[in-house]
């Protein structure tokens, strides 16, 4: 069964550093095997279609191939159009009525759950607030992810530590459901 996929790349052209062209990206997909490659901004979001079921095998096997061609590694996370389709639909905030630079989510390679989070002092930081959901963090930043003091607070290292986590703002969410639609 051919399943459609969105891979997520972290930390890759900011600043100019971790430089992966999308031209090169969707060729190297295309070199892995998969069908109907397509990318979506410069931020690292690319969609394919695979015969594979295994999300984990298919972001190991794409990070190691980007590191064999560029020589630096990328974390690399994969989720299949139903589960980005319930990310958006399942949205604990006001998506609809919200601009998107003011909501966000980030993506973890495993399960998280509410413990990990239980000493962010959510209060300190209103009207900024944030949910979890499935392998999800819903982040609402009502003065953009910039000048977030939560979003900073929510990715220290020893919050994080363990898994694997890359966040993008509502547009691109609500894209990557569309592109993945089957």
């Amino acid at each position: 069964m051919t399943t459609t996929y969105a891979a997520l790349l972290r930390g890759i052209n900011v600043s100019g550093h971790r430089r992966v062209p999308m031209a090169e990206l969707r060729e190297l997909l295309s070199e892995l095997g998969h069908r109907d490659v397509r990318t979506y901004l410069q931020s690292g979001n690319a969609v394919f279609t695979s015969d594979s079921d295994d999300e984990s095998a298919l972001a190991t096997a794409l990070e190691r191939a980007i590191e064999r061609r560029f020589g630096f590694t990328v974390d690399t996370l994969v989720r299949g159009a139903a589960y980005l389709r319930a990310v958006a639909e399942e949205c604990p905030f006001p998506a609809a009525t919200l601009e998107a630079k003011q909501l966000h989510a980030t993506y973890f390679s495993g399960p998280v759950n509410a413990e990990r989070f239980a000493g962010v002092d959510r209060a300190a930081y209103l009207p900024e607030d944030f949910r979890l959901g499935d392998r999800v963090l819903y982040l609402y930043t009502p003065n953009g992810l910039g000048r977030s003091k939560l979003a900073e607070a929510l990715a220290r290292p020893g919050l994080l530590k363990g898994v694997t986590a890359t966040s993008r703002n509502w547009n691109t969410v609500v894209k990557l459901v569309e592109l993945t639609r089957a």
